[in-house]
């Protein structure tokens, strides 16, 4: 079981009525059969109900790259694998890397107290940033209330009529986390694990008072740019997803009888550092293989990164800071994250040496499981 990294509270993963004969293309110097389990696996994934699939992978022999289904259901327009779409929960890998890099610069500590850098913005109904470590805000140890777990939140952002009513709303990193601020913590920070979107809000936070700059103009210039992540961008307030991509798709609560809405347009700023980034599938093959070679931290911080607690009820799944480890079926370690938003679930991973990457988004939030196609490409 992997863990379901997503910021858009409980996606439901129902099947649904499939679609017609989906549409398949691959390019690459493996198109020809080399990842036909993982082509199987994506075509599978449509005939479940996504309406589009994008995947591609990176290893010794090359890049590979193929698409499922739809992109545009009004259009039949088919999905591209230049795509970029939102990738939810991938940013934490991003938001953690920075956070190791200052570490790395001596500008900070990850067993730095939380309330060194934010005084006073941890406190109610029993959290206290005095108590809290960094390092525990990126493990998600530290016990802070998840604020998309909110009900007033939930039905704002991810119940039908409040998502169309606020789809457009800015909110604001503070607002965030005053939300969980207004619940008791989950747990007395160590003492377990649970999985919150507030710990990387607030470690967004902590990057730009370090820095003096926001968090997303240190992912900019220390990962992006030397990196050439040309696609990956991190939106801010804006609407749009840049061209080329898909639309984007969901049931909300009602997956298996429900009518399919575009939901493409959204104002990210509802996931800030826990999930607004915008990213293709190349770019987080470069990035989590250069990650896991060594190319982006220093072997100390990779470690630290790489050292992981357990999940009680993920048995092959552990946390690292910001990182997933996964053990497959067939006994391979893969690295990586998941990550969920409105109309869009994506997963990317990569093997311990960093030289075989895999990254795919389905543009549907409602059904499928992109953790079959992880095991189909490594398995």
């Amino acid at each position: 079981m992997r863990v379901r990294a997503t910021l858009i509270g409980t996606t439901t993963l129902l099947l649904t009525a499939a679609l017609a004969a989906p549409a398949v293309a691959a390019t690459g110097s493996h198109s020809g059969g080399g990842h036909s389990a993982t082509r199987k696996a994506i075509e599978a994934a449509v005939e479940a109900g996504v309406p589009g699939v994008t995947a591609t992978a990176r290893d010794s022999h090359g890049t590979w790259s193929a698409t499922a289904g739809v992109g545009d259901l009004r259009t039949g327009e088919p999905r591209s694998t230049a795509d970029r779409y939102r990738v939810g929960s991938i940013t934490k890998t991003f938001v953690s890397t920075v956070l190791l890099q200052l570490e790395a610069e001596g500008r900070l500590s990850l067993d730095d107290k939380v309330d060194r850098w934010l005084p006073g913005v941890v406190r109610g109904h029993g959290h206290d940033g005095r108590h809290i470590t960094v390092r525990q805000l990126l493990s998600h140890t530290s016990g802070i209330y998840n604020y998309t777990a909110d009900e007033d939140f939930a039905r704002a952002y991810f119940v039908k009529d409040g998502f169309f009513q606020h789809r457009y709303d800015t909110v604001t990193p503070a607002e965030l986390v005053a939300i969980a601020m207004r619940h008791k913590p989950d747990f007395a920070p160590g003492a377990s694990w649970n999985y919150s979107n507030t710990n990387y809000v607030l470690a967004g936070m902590v990057i730009e008072k370090v820095t003096g700059r926001p968090y997303a103009t240190e992912i900019n210039r220390r990962i992006l740019a030397p990196l050439h992540l040309t696609a990956t961008s991190l939106p801010g307030t804006k609407v749009t997803v840049p061209q080329p991509s898909s639309r984007a798709y969901s049931k909300f609560t009602e997956p298996e009888t429900g009518s399919t809405y575009d939901v493409t347009n959204l104002n990210p700023s509802i996931a800030s550092s826990a999930g607004e980034m915008i990213s293709n599938s190349a770019d987080l093959d470069r990035f989590y293989g250069a990650l896991l070679r060594g190319k982006i931290l220093p072997p100390r911080q990779l470690k630290e990164m790489k050292t992981t607690v357990k999940i009680a009820d993920a048995p092959n799944t552990r946390y690292g800071l910001g990182l997933i480890e996964t053990t497959l079926t067939c006994g391979v370690h893969v690295w990586g994250h998941d990550g969920g938003i409105h109309g869009s679930a994506s997963s990317a991973v990569t093997t311990a040496d960093g030289r075989h990457s895999l990254a795919l988004n389905f543009n549907g939030d409602w059904t499928g499981d992109t953790a079959t196609v992880v095991e189909k490409e490594f398995c």
